[in-house]
C-alpha cells in the first residue's frame, strides 16, 4: 500500500515535528497533517480521505482512544497506529481490541516506528514480543488484575479520578452528564473494591497507571 497522505495527531508540537521528520526522511511525497487533539482528528477523518493515522493516547478533551474508537466506526479499515508514553501492560490490549493495527511506545527508536508502519500498512498488526504475551494472558479473566477489566471508559475516567480531577471537572472534558459520571465513578469504585477517591489514587500509583509527579 502506498502511503500518500498521513494525519498525525499529538497535542505536543515538538513531539509532532519530530515525527513529521521521521516519516518525511522515509515518505518524502507524503502528505502530513498535523492536529493537536481527538476532536479535531475525528472531524478529518470523516471529511477527508487518509491512508494512515498516527495518534497520541493522552490528548485533552476526547482522548486518542476515544477518538480511536470512533475512526474505526466511520472508515473501519483505516489503519491506525497508537503512540504513548504509558508502557505496553497498560494500554496495548485495549488499543488493539478497539481496533489499532499497532502500539507503539513513544521512547521507541524512529526505526521501530518506520517497522511499525510497514507492517500495518500491509493489512497486518504491529505488536512487540511484550504485547503478544500480555494478549496471551489475556485470554484468562482469572490472571487479570481489576483495572483490567474496566471498560475503555471506566478506565479513562478511573484515570482521571485517580489524577485528582473532579466529578465536574470530568464531565466537562468528556462533554457528559455529572450523572453519568458518577455513575461511572460507582462501578469504578465497586469493580476496584474501593471506597474513596485517595484509595483510588494510591490504587493507580501501586500499578503504575499514574505515578507520584503526576500528582
Amino acid at each position: 500500500m502506498k502511503i500518500a497522505r498521513i494525519i498525525l495527531a499529538d497535542d505536543h508540537s515538538f513531539i509532532r515535528l519530530g515525527l513529521v521528520q521521521i516519516l518525511k526522511d522515509e515518505y518524502p511525497a507524503a502528505e502530513i497533517k498535523q492536529v493537536a487533539d481527538g476532536e479535531s482528528l475525528v472531524k478529518e477523518v470523516t471529511l477527508h480521505d487518509w491512508d494512515l493515522v498516527i495518534s497520541d493516547l493522552d490528548m485533552p478533551g476526547r482522548s486518542g482512544l476515544e477518538a480511536l474508537e470512533q475512526i474505526k466506526l466511520i472508515k473501519p479499515h483505516l489503519p491506525v497506529l497508537i503512540l504513548s508514553i504509558y508502557a505496553e501492560d497498560l494500554y496495548a490490549v485495549r488499543v488493539l481490541k478497539a481496533g489499532a493495527s499497532g502500539y507503539l511506545n513513544k521512547n521507541s527508536a524512529p526505526d521501530e516506528l518506520i517497522t511499525a508502519i510497514q507492517r500495518i500498512t500491509l493489512g497486518k498488526k504491529y505488536i512487540t514480543p511484550e504485547i503478544a504475551e500480555k494478549l496471551l494472558s489475556n485470554l484468562d479473566d482469572d490472571d487479570k488484575k481489576p483495572h483490567e477489566l474496566l471498560t475503555n471508559r471506566e478506565f479513562e475516567i478511573f484515570k482521571l479520578l485517580a489524577l485528582g480531577k473532579t466529578v465536574t471537572q470530568i464531565a466537562e472534558t468528556l462533554s457528559l452528564a455529572l450523572t453519568t459520571i458518577s455513575t461511572y465513578r460507582s462501578r469504578v469504585m465497586e469493580k476496584l473494591s474501593l471506597s474513596t477517591n485517595s484509595e483510588l489514587t494510591r490504587y493507580a500509583i501501586s500499578h503504575h497507571i499514574i505515578s507520584d509527579i503526576d500528582q
